[in-house]
């Protein structure tokens, strides 16, 4: 059976999640700042639990953005130092879809409308339905004033609205939702779920491969020199 590891440190939660035998196993905390102090003890805990071995791992999952950057480099820099060590592929997760799983466990939501804070008067912005247990990229994700965010275009029945940028942002964002988690962050079990997903379609990638996905391109492009 598939022994999948699961990891993100791309909000204010730092979370590692590990699939073994067919049960899985999980850590959360919310510890903003401390994510590069905490999560390889995080991950050697998780592992030491179920008695798994590091060479136990057939792929490596991580929350590749958006979300903050130094949060987001530092998921991406332990992955690659695992993934190199390890000879094992990666699998990288959008950070908004694992918000839209994360409501699909808790809240039985089939419809999400997931928003990160992005700070600089913007919102990370992406619309999910569920499709046999996933939740699934409805259009495109963007970086946006709350103002622009929009539902797909031809949305229709519930939508459930999921993440900190309906806590910033929730009066300007003109859309009507039938219910919301406004402080909901990512999870790694939310993110293991569609790892697994995304392994069985075969989309594991090479550790070089294992890039953060920040959406706003004037910050993750480093500018000419004037």
């Amino acid at each position: 059976m598939t022994t999948l590891l699961a990891l993100d440190t791309a909000t204010e939660a730092c979370s590692v999640a590990l699939l073994h035998e067919g049960q899985i196993l999980s850590h959360y905390e919310v510890i903003p700042r401390l994510h590069a102090q905490r999560l390889l003890p995080m991950i050697k805990q998780l592992l030491a639990d179920a008695a798994v071995p590091m060479s136990a791992l057939d792929g490596i999952a991580f929350g590749r953005g958006p979300g903050a950057f130094t949060g987001v480099r530092i998921a991406v820099g332990v992955v690659q130092g695992l993934s190199f060590a390890l000879d094992r592929p990666v699998l990288p997760i959008s950070n908004l879809a694992v918000l839209a799983q994360r409501s699909l466990r808790e809240y039985g939501a089939t419809q999400v409308a997931a928003a990160i804070d992005a700070r600089m008067d913007e919102v990370y912005w992406g619309c999910y339905s569920a499709e046999q247990g996933e939740m699934r990229l409805q259009g495109c994700e963007a970086v946006l004033p709350p103002e622009q965010a929009m539902l797909p275009r031809d949305a229709s029945g519930d939508w459930f609205a999921a993440g900190t940028g309906w806590g910033a942002y929730a009066e300007r964002i003109a859309l009507s939702v039938s219910a919301s988690d406004a402080k909901m962050l990512p999870h790694a079990e939310d993110l293991l779920t569609l790892a697994r997903f995304a392994w069985a379609r075969g989309e594991a990638v090479s550790a070089d491969q294992a890039q953060p996905v920040y959406l706003r391109d004037q910050v993750a492009t480093p500018k000419s020199p004037v």
